[in-house]
């Protein structure tokens, strides 16, 4: 305690220089806090939205019971979002209409009555074409504790129980243990993790152990005054780490109020796919133990290894004795990681990639983190042998003192261009996660196909629905019936019939040959295999509700046949035969059917769609084949929290560069002050400023740029993608770390001032 007291004594009493760099040392720890709040808060934020999610599933039971409350869930896509209507009819007991109440409401709807959310009560202003999916009049808005996220478009219809008695269930109450559609899969959410924490926490961490470092050269040499004086080992080790404990921990606090007002304002402003409430990012219990603890313990023990020297050779600091070359024993953790890494990508070369299952996960992981951390725990060691090559045989004199100056002191470079340095190779990564992405969300043919069960709506309806404003063409798909309990392997084959005259054929597919009116005609797609009973004299049943009663269509597969290609995935694809639509008694409708309609895939169109179906049938089920809706929300989600993670890499790369290089030229103060007064030129200066930077930058830039490629094909082939080898991405990373060499240059050079304070030397 004596020696913490110390530490804080000589703080306060070392002149305004060192209250400057104590401030400077805990802004930055407040930044490096915040930015790891936010990272921690993330997992917590998509908990809540699960939450909730799972607290209003209904629970339903197949049997019916008298006056008892009935539900119909729907969920079509509006964009990239779901849209999810539940239909409710509220139960009656003694004449009094009942049911539970789900959460964000008081009681269920009555018929009628119409309760959004607040993004829906938006929409329908927007875009008034949305009411028809919404029979019904807006009674009231959605409570918070009702909706995964404030921008989720939900809502609840009240209906009567003759209008969802078709495939309504019997409700029974509301809540289940887990969300039916998660907001990120588990296994994508450990590869979010895995980027993240290359993006984020690998760059925080160097960011935290700089500014425990700042003005490292003045403070050793203080702290080998007071090793000289008598103070002990440990005592001088502990007075160094007073100040960056006290700092860190300052910083900390700072942080955290800077994240709960960053989350009061994120969670209002919102980021694109992704909104949550502000006491969904409420810092929990966990998170505050780590950063008041984290970011002091690190300090700690940064502040004792910085110690070190001064405790150990208080007469070599004393009187600025050259140090020793930098250690070899990180490039231990460099050789480990890329060895990891290699052998993945070596895997591909052999023709049998590796997966990211089991045991692999946990070991490429730790393989790019190790190259990481490596490659900036041995810059110094590459730096101080390069800088002792090129200073041997150096002609310029800005070049020679520059070389020597990094010769002297390779660990004070590094403090400034780590940060970028480890931006570059995280950006790599992450560029490969968003190549995994896009090969899962790029987009399939030029046509969007829907089918809807013939079973959930009318006659009149099926004819409205050919009608809606953008559907191209509307068919019906059949199945053939089987008897199930008969025996022998007859039965076992089935033939899916397409109810369509050749205009409709030819819009639903891309190509066709053959077609003729008014004939039954065999289906054949080249690109699509064919079941070995499906042929030529084969008969089928089709089982049809005619007004008479049941029948059955018998049909025989004829040798002649249509040659079609379809668009793929497509609700016709499978179809084995093509029947007129005059061969369909009159009035009679199939017992198995869909109602296939087909549109643009354009966007707009596909809303426009499914917007006319909503008017005409609210409570059909719609399946927009090759639309996973939940799929592309969650790619989404995952999109902004990696652009998030490139944003927040980007901010700590540039404030580990700002505030290193801002410690760095107050610290090299008296030195350039003393080669000034020797005659040296503001000039040489300059350009002996802007060597002792770029040069090392660009060493740690080519070698991020060279491990970078390799850890993100190593992730690429694990991950099992068909673009493994990202040569097109090369040149933009390598003209985002040309841009950075650049603005690092620039930024060097107004170090150098023109007043010369000769103090500085007395001083020192």
């Amino acid at each position: 305690m004596r020696e913490f007291l110390l530490g804080l004594r000589l703080l306060f009493g070392a002149g305004r220089g060192s209250r400057v760099r104590f401030l400077l040392m805990a802004a930055g720890s407040s930044f490096g806090v915040c930015c790891l709040a936010l990272v921690l808060t993330i997992p917590a934020i998509l908990d809540a939205h699960d939450g909730r999610a799972a607290d209003r599933e209904p629970q339903t039971v197949s049997e019916r019971t008298a006056g008892a409350p009935l539900v119909l869930q729907r969920s079509d896509p509006y964009g990239s979002q779901p849209f999810t209507r539940v239909f409710v009819a509220r139960g009656t007991t003694g004449g009094t209409a009942t049911g539970p109440a789900p959460p964000g409401l008081d009681e269920l709807p009555r018929a009628g009555e119409v309760f959004v959310s607040p993004r829906v009560r938006d929409l329908l202003r927007e875009q008034p074409g949305i009411k028809g999916r919404l029979p019904g009049t807006v009674a009231g808005t959605i409570g918070p504790a009702g909706l995964a996220h404030p921008d989720e478009l939900f809502a609840y219809v009240g209906t009567s129980p003759e209008r969802i008695t078709g495939e309504a269930r019997t409700l029974t109450g509301f809540g289940y243990p887990y969300a039916p559609s998660p907001a990120v899969e588990p296994s994508t959410l450990g590869n979010l993790r895995f980027a993240l924490g290359t993006l984020v926490l690998l760059p925080l961490g160097i960011f935290l152990s700089v500014c425990a470092r700042l003005s490292a050269a003045a403070r050793t040499r203080r702290l080998a005054s007071l090793r000289l004086l008598g103070l002990s080992i440990r005592g001088t080790q502990r007075v160094n780490a007073a100040e960056t404990v006290v700092a860190a921990l300052i910083g900390a606090l700072l942080g955290l109020a800077e994240y709960a007002v960053l989350n009061q304002v994120m969670s209002r402003t919102g980021l694109p796919s992704l909104r949550w409430y502000p006491e969904d990012g409420a810092l929990s219990a966990a998170t505050v133990a780590v950063c008041l603890i984290g970011c002091p313990a690190l300090a700690w023990f940064a502040g004792r290894a910085g110690g070190r020297d001064a405790a150990a050779r208080p007469l070599a600091v004393r009187r600025t004795a050259p140090p020793g070359p930098p250690s070899k024993w990180g490039a231990l953790l460099l050789v480990t990681g890329l060895g990891i890494v290699c052998g993945y990508c070596a895997t591909d070369l052999a023709g049998r990639p590796a997966s990211n299952l089991g045991l692999n996960a946990p070991l490429i992981l730790a393989g790019v983190l190790l190259t990481g951390v490596g490659l900036v725990t041995t810059l110094p060691l590459i730096s101080h042998t390069v800088a002792r090559r090129v200073a041997r045989s150096a002609d310029s004199l800005a070049l020679s003192l520059a070389m020597r100056r990094n010769e002297v002191e390779p660990g004070g470079t590094m403090r400034v261009v780590s940060g970028l340095v480890l931006l570059v190779f995280a950006a790599s990564l992450g560029q490969g996660v968003l190549i995994q992405l896009a090969e899962v969300t790029r987009p399939s043919g030029p046509t969007q196909d829907y089918a809807l069960p013939l079973s959930g709506i009318t006659p009149a309806q099926q004819r409205e629905l050919t009608e809606v404003p953008g559907v191209r063409a509307g068919a019906l798909t059949m199945d053939s019936w089987a008897d199930l309990e008969a025996e022998g392997d007859e039965t076992s084959s089935r033939a899916t019939a397409l109810v369509a005259t050749c205009a409709q054929l030819e819009r639903l597919v891309r190509q066709s040959d053959g077609c003729a009116d008014g004939r039954v005609l065999r289906l054949v797609d080249p690109n699509s295999s064919t079941d070995p009973g499906v042929v030529p004299g084969a008969a089928f049943p089709y089982r049809l509700d005619a007004p008479g009663g049941k029948r059955t269509l018998e049909i025989t597969l004829p040798s002649e046949a249509v040659v079609f290609r379809a668009p793929s995935p497509s609700a016709v694809g499978s179809a084995a035969v093509l029947v007129p639509p005059s061969m369909l008694p009159a009035g009679a409708r199939p017992e198995s059917a869909q109602l296939v309609l087909s549109g643009g895939s354009d966007p707009d169109a596909v809303r426009g769609v499914l917007d006319g179906i909503g008017a005409v049938a609210p409570t059909a089920e719609v399946v927009p084949l090759g639309v996973n809706v939940q799929g592309l929300q969650q790619i989404a989600v995952i999109e902004t929290l990696l652009g998030l993670g490139m944003v927040m890499g980007l901010a700590i790369g540039a404030a580990a560069f700002t505030v290193s290089v801002t410690d760095r030229a107050v610290e090299r103060r008296p030195q350039v002050t003393a080669v000034t007064l020797l005659g040296a030129r503001a000039r040489t200066l300059r350009a002996v400023q802007c060597l002792q930077v770029v040069v090392p930058l660009g060493i740690g830039l080519a070698l991020a740029l060279l491990l970078g490629k390799l850890a993100e094909a190593c992730y690429l082939i694990t991950a099992g993608t068909e673009v493994r080898w990202d040569t097109a991405g090369l040149p933009v990373l390598a003209g985002a770390a040309a841009g950075v060499l650049v603005t690092t240059a620039l930024a060097t050079l107004p170090l150098v001032g023109r007043r010369v304070d000769p103090e500085l030397i007395r001083r020192d």
